[in-house]
């Protein structure tokens, strides 16, 4: 259920677009384990000369760069599990838009249960609700 903000270097392009939904959901379910049918993913694009690393511009030193903005659930995910996933991340963003700045980052928010959700209900009502069904 993680939303997941994605910023990248260049013009909008749909077919990058789509390869980024596609590869970070799959990062995202094999490293954080979150189920890909209700992960959301966002991507936007940025002119590189509008784009800083250590004062001067993507354009300048020619190269991309990526932010990446994930929530998901406080403690549901371990410290080799982010690990992980943080290098899945690079590795990937390194393939998808080639000569990937150092200065490019990946952020996990972990939130806590009864202030995330969606479609109205939090993931503590979640959690309570299939607990007591399963009793």
């Amino acid at each position: 259920m993680p939303i997941i903000n994605v910023s990248v270097t260049g013009k909008p392009d749909a077919r990058l677009s789509a390869a980024i939904a596609k590869d970070v959901t799959e990062i995202t379910a094999t490293h954080l384990r979150k189920d890909p049918t209700i992960t959301a993913v966002a991507v936007s694009y940025i002119d590189p000369q509008h784009w800083f690393a250590g004062g001067r511009s993507l354009a300048e030193h020619g190269t991309n760069s990526f932010w990446l903005d994930i929530k998901v659930v406080d403690g549901t995910n371990t410290k080799l599990e982010l690990e992980a996933y943080l290098k899945a991340i690079f590795e990937v963003f390194g393939r998808l838009l080639g000569g990937v700045h150092e200065e490019s980052y990946a952020l996990v928010h972990e939130v806590p249960a009864a202030a995330y959700g969606f479609g109205g209900k939090s993931q503590e009502f979640r959690f309570i609700s299939g607990r007591l069904k399963a009793a």
